[in-house]
């Protein structure tokens, strides 16, 4: 079993090679999935997430209140350590759990802050996609509908992106064509299949 963790900074196009990845028949989780899953009313996480900060994080189904304990979590540092301390172990038992039971020889697993969290050794190749900070800050401000101040809030929460390139086994440029990112993508699987 090849394990091969996919990362990179905020909106460089992660999710984009996922799927392509996916079509082309790979096996792959998305850490970002498992975090939602575990967000999700009477989970342990949210109970966890509750007794730290409070009850006025959940929404009226018992779920987190992702959009609100994000604003917090940005604009604290203990706050941001503490969820972390309580959502990255789960997502990483999940990632574990989840390679056990592929048949494939292959499985790629897309994990944002793999560097941050220092787990890069439990892979045995790791991918990073990268594009320009002014074109990460433009998707990010398009798709999420937040004040530039935010967004700039979660770039800086994360290693820059090309220090995560530097430290990648393969790099794919995501600031050109989607065409463009497919090739890199497809060459990708080529070099993936030969290891």
């Amino acid at each position: 079993m090849l394990r091969v963790a996919l990362t990179g900074g905020i909106a460089t196009g992660k999710s984009f090679v996922l799927a392509r990845l996916k079509e082309l028949g790979m096996s792959v989780i998305d850490a970002d999935d498992v975090v939602h899953e575990a967000l999700g009313p009477g989970t342990p996480t949210t109970n966890a997430i509750a007794a730290r900060f409070g009850s006025g994080f959940l929404k009226p189904d018992g779920g987190v209140h992702r959009p609100r304990l994000a604003v917090e979590v940005f604009r604290d540092l203990d706050a941001r350590r503490d969820i972390e301390a309580i959502v990255h172990p789960v997502v990483y038992e999940s990632i574990r759990t989840w390679f056990d039971t592929l048949e494939r020889p292959i499985g790629v697993a897309s994990i944002p802050l793999l560097y941050e969290t220092g787990r890069e050794q439990d892979f045995d190749f790791v991918v990073v996609t990268l594009c320009p900070p002014a074109v990460q800050l433009q998707r990010l401000l398009a798709r999420e509908g937040m004040s530039e101040e935010e967004a700039h809030q979660r770039i800086d929460a994360q290693m820059p992106a090309g220090e995560k390139a530097a430290r990648g086994d393969f790099v794919i440029r995501t600031d050109g064509t989607k065409q463009a990112t497919n090739r890199q993508v497809d060459e990708l699987q080529a070099v993936l299949q030969r290891r």
